[in-house]
């Protein structure tokens, strides 16, 4: 069983549906409101656990009640919490997400008891970084602490996988250390400054991120698939054709996904192959980690 250890944020998700988004100054009438576990490290977390990984989540919660749920919710899916620490003075983050007509989604995130995970709780954690294959991170905890994360894993000689969202400038030093970077289109350009629109434009998004020294890159483009490119080669792998009801989480789903497939041992083909199948089944059902697929389905 590949062993994952996820470092990040954990979210509850206020979800409400709506025709269309709201203009500047707009107020309008919307659907139905939901509320579901989210927050892009809780999410990869689960995405992982549901693909068969044996998965630790080191992240931070308020003493609240959405703290105790995420948690709770975690447990449940056989993820180790044991290394999810509580903030009595800060509350959990929350995120609110109007999603549209045709799925697509806007998210602000209040990120909260995020912001307080400190490197000494990631050193607290050392034993979960030792006997992990992949160590998986994103951007919505401390800067800090996702800076120690990566110099402690590499140090321990782990594969490290970058999500850089939501896109932030990191320090230069940090590229090589990663095994993997994973931005989005959006979060390849404020990265590299680059716009990305196609096959050319994310090859040279990715040449830029590999002359910083990071081993690989795959930038998702959504419902077009993922491009990937290392120093020695290059491929596309294109999405299914799904109708979307909800985008969001689809790329904690498709990184999740691929720390398993790779941890397990897959070729970089197949990996993004069975991600992309997970992201697309994700966004056909509503919420972020009720919309998690299992491997089972996907055979199916």
């Amino acid at each position: 069983m590949p062993l994952i250890t996820v470092i990040g944020s954990s979210n509850t998700d206020m979800v409400v549906k709506a025709a269309r988004f709201p203009a500047p100054g707009e107020s309008i009438i919307g659907g139905e409101f939901f509320m579901f576990s989210g927050g892009k490290g809780a999410n990869q977390a689960v995405a992982a656990a549901r693909m068969g990984g044996q998965v630790t989540f080191i992240g931070r919660t308020g003493k609240d009640i959405f703290g105790e749920r995420a948690i709770s919710e975690l447990k449940k899916e056989g993820i180790d919490t044991s290394h999810i620490s509580t903030d009595h003075e800060t509350a959990s983050g929350v995120a609110l997400i109007l999603v549209n007509s045709e799925g697509e989604n806007e998210i602000v995130v209040a990120p909260g008891s995020n912001s307080t995970l400190q490197p000494s709780e990631i050193d607290a954690a050392k034993d979960a970084l030792i006997k992990s294959e992949i160590i998986l991170l994103q951007l919505e905890i401390h800067l800090n602490a996702v800076i120690h994360a990566i110099e402690q894993a590499h140090a321990l000689g782990k594969k490290v996988i970058l999500n850089p969202a939501p896109a932030q400038s990191i320090p230069h030093s940090l590229y090589p250390l990663l095994h993997l970077i994973t931005p989005n289109e959006t979060e390849a350009e404020i990265l590299t400054g680059i716009i990305v629109r196609d096959k050319a434009s994310a090859s040279m998004a990715a040449e830029a991120l590999l002359a910083r020294g990071v081993r690989n890159v795959i930038i998702t483009l959504g419902s077009k698939g993922v491009y990937y490119k290392s120093k020695e080669s290059e491929m596309e792998v294109a999405a299914p054709k799904v109708h979307a009801v909800d985008t969001t989480a689809a790329g904690d789903v498709f990184n999740g996904v691929l720390a398993v497939e790779l941890a397990s041992g897959k070729d970089w083909k197949e990996a993004m192959e069975t991600a992309c199948r997970a992201a697309s089944h994700s966004v056909t059902r509503m919420g972020a980690q009720p919309s998690m697929p299992y491997r089972h389905e996907l055979a199916e």
